[in-house]
């Protein structure tokens, strides 16, 4: 019989409470504000820990060879991704108490820290990699691990050697059967030509080329790059499959089959909104803070951040997609047997 458990002994309080210690004590210059400074980086750590306890279980699922799309498995998935959104707002909510410290309270330590700095969490860096965020893509990818610990590095290399959660959503879209059944769109009206596409997609093209403004007539030729056109493929994660596969999801969420589908991808875009806000905010409190000085690790400070900012958007072509819908009013009618089968338990992506 095991022993009895104490709440003390199971959070390991001797460690997390007595794991604080202000450089302003070290040098008997106390600092307040320090300590506060301390447990909100702690926090954001033990965080980051979290979210990639969730981000490993969900790359574990969607690597599977298939998943049911009406399962268990890809409730799970949702659920976790929903999580992780739910965790980046209170990352974004602890700005408020940082914000508690003015920056005379910050400069009564700042120099101490020399040359620490935010640009050092290597858990944030790996997490960035784990969901889809390509070392060609990042800002500063000159010396974004250079003030990083050797260990780190590899931690980091190696979740950009594997494969991501973008990419693993890329592979899981390609697998939608609905389009690779031709039985599907026997009886699918055609107000155009086909040509050389897929039935739906002219249908879907002509409509959507009706739908547009004189001024946005130019998105026919993003149109044709990103869903048509094979050699476009390799300019972004998501393949004209995937991005096909993704677009008819958006466009028929109201189908129970696509209902989860569609919560994934838009848990995708949720959890990018939530990065981009926790970056904006960062940037602006550092603005608060320290104005146009360098940072303590020797960044540019608020330009750095701002350029991070403004280019870190891991689920793009996702978003990108949205260029794409039309009216609800306007959607091709899908032909009785596909309706059939996305009203069914039964269908599966792969």
């Amino acid at each position: 019989m095991p022993g009895e458990v104490h709440y003390h002994d199971y959070l390991q309080l001797d460690k997390i409470l007595n794991a604080q210690f202000p450089e302003s004590e070290k040098h008997q210059l106390p600092a307040h504000d320090e300590m506060l400074f301390i447990v909100i980086h702690q926090a954001y750590e033990l965080w980051f820990k979290q979210l990639h306890h969730e981000a490993d279980s969900i790359v574990t699922i969607m690597g599977k060879p298939a998943l049911n799309d009406n399962s268990p498995e890809l409730q799970t998935v949702v659920h976790r991704l929903n999580r992780i959104v739910t965790i980046m707002r209170v990352l974004v909510h602890q700005i408020d108490i940082m914000e508690t410290m003015t920056p005379m309270d910050f400069l009564d330590f700042r120099d101490m820290l020399r040359p620490a700095s935010g640009f050092q969490s290597w858990q944030f860096k790996e997490l960035e990699a784990k969901l889809g965020l390509k070392f060609q893509h990042r800002h500063g990818r000159e010396y974004y691990t250079s003030v990083l610990r050797k260990e780190h590095v590899e931690l980091i290399k190696a979740a950009e050697e594997n494969k991501s959660l973008l990419e693993l959503v890329n592979d899981w879209l390609e697998r939608m059967p609905f389009f690779k059944e031709e039985q599907n769109w026997k009886n699918f009206v055609l107000h155009t030509d086909t040509g050389t596409m897929p039935a739906f997609w002219a249908e879907y093209r002509y409509q959507y080329q009706h739908s547009l403004a004189e001024a946005e007539r130019n998105n026919m030729e993003a149109f044709d790059k990103i869903f048509i056109d094979p050699a476009a493929e390799g300019e972004q994660v998501l393949s004209a499959t995937a991005s096909r596969a993704a677009l008819f999801i958006m466009l028929y969420r109201g189908y129970p089959m696509l209902q989860l589908p569609f919560q994934l991808l838009n848990a995708l875009l949720e959890i990018d909104e939530q990065l981009s806000s926790w970056r904006y905010r960062h940037m602006n409190m550092v603005h608060r803070m320290i104005g146009t000085r360098i940072g303590t690790g020797g960044s540019s400070g608020k330009d750095y951040l701002k350029a991070a900012a403004d280019k870190h958007y891991i689920f793009k072509d996702i978003a990108l997609l949205n260029s794409f819908l039309i009216e609800r009013r306007k959607l091709p009618a899908l032909p009785a047997e596909l309706e059939r089968k996305l009203g069914f338990s039964n269908a599966n992506m792969g």
